[in-house]
């Protein structure tokens, strides 16, 4: 079994980790209090499983061919509207420029959280046992030769509308969430490198949502780490949280109000986990979560709010985000 650890604690051992150059795995939940930072070598595949673009612990193959039964029951769009009306206050006051708000959808399926994990397809894929499946798109960041970026997500489209990616290029709603989302990470990165740059804005990637494809607008910006950075891993990671792409901007005073709109806990749905090793660190945001709780499953999904948005088509969104990328 695994020990979590606060913020403070998880820096302090994701630091000393690195300075002796000792790769590790690290899962940070969203108010970063329950944190597992544990070298690969102590990782317990009864415990937890990840995949990182393929790099991971998975033990040999599994071998799934029960078709997937797959229901989601979402909350009203009466229940979705005051949370999305208090946040449209907060933007209207200028209070944020951005709001990332998510709900959660109940799920009822014929999988286990293991079997999700095993038959999932995702550049970041995390178990943890009895309670959490992730088949994450998102890249948190990277670092390599010194280099760290990051790539936020914002936006998506039905990729069978004629002509889906220029509708999303063209939307002044998911221009302005980019805009915002890329200047709070340029921020983010100047804290804790030089040379900050976009090096690609808005560019078009496809995923799978439940049989149908979608259109994913993504951005990089990079950042040049100072001498020394493998010493300090775990106070650039968390000087970086909560995920910019995530919470929204400002970021303080956008996490309040999210705290108040949401009315729920996140948890590890919309942290961060990774792996570091040798000067080299992949992490993704854990988004496509699926949770387990007492009385069954839970889909945890939502988008980012400006003061462009319409209600009816972020509730739909939220619901669209439910699904599970099977091969």
């Amino acid at each position: 079994m695994y020990n979590t650890y606060f913020k403070q604690q998880a820096m302090q051992r994701m630091d000393a980790l690195g300075a002796e150059n000792i790769p590790f795995l690290f899962i940070v939940d969203y108010r970063m209090q329950k944190n597992i930072i544990l070298p690969l070598d102590a990782v317990n595949t009864e415990d937890i499983l990840f995949a990182i673009k393929g790099f991971g612990n998975i033990p040999g193959t599994n071998h799934i061919d029960k078709p997937l039964e797959f229901a989601a029951i979402p909350i009203t769009f009466e229940e979705y509207l005051p949370k999305f009306n208090l946040v449209q206050t907060a933007l209207q006051a200028g209070d944020s420029y951005l709001t990332n708000l998510t709900a959660e959808t109940a799920v009822a399926m014929n999988y286990s959280l293991e079997e999700v994990f095993y038959k999932s397809r995702a550049p970041y894929k995390l178990l943890i046992q009895n309670h959490c499946a992730v088949f994450s798109p998102e890249t948190f960041v990277t670092i390599e030769n010194g280099i760290i970026s990051t790539c936020p997500m914002k936006g998506t489209i039905d990729a069978a509308i004629p002509g889906a990616a220029q509708i999303i290029l063209n939307d002044e709603k998911e221009t302005a969430e980019q805009n915002t989302i890329v200047d709070l990470l340029r921020n983010d990165l100047n804290i804790i490198s030089d040379d900050v740059r976009v090096e690609r804005f808005r560019y078009v990637e496809e995923i799978e949502s439940r049989g149908k494809r979608l259109l994913q607008v993504s951005s990089k910006i990079a950042g040049n780490l100072r001498p020394g950075y493998q010493k300090k891993i775990g106070s650039l990671l968390m000087a970086m949280l909560p995920a910019g792409s995530v919470t929204g901007a400002p970021k303080k005073r956008t996490v309040e109000i999210i705290n108040e709109a949401e009315g729920y806990e996140r948890g590890y749905y919309t942290g961060v986990f990774g792996c570091y090793a040798n000067g080299k660190l992949d992490s993704g945001v854990m988004i496509r979560f699926i949770e387990k709780k007492e009385n069954g499953y839970v889909f945890k999904s939502g988008g980012g709010i400006t003061y462009l948005s319409d209600a009816r088509k972020e509730y739909q969104e939220m619901i669209d985000k439910v699904y599970v990328p099977f091969t």
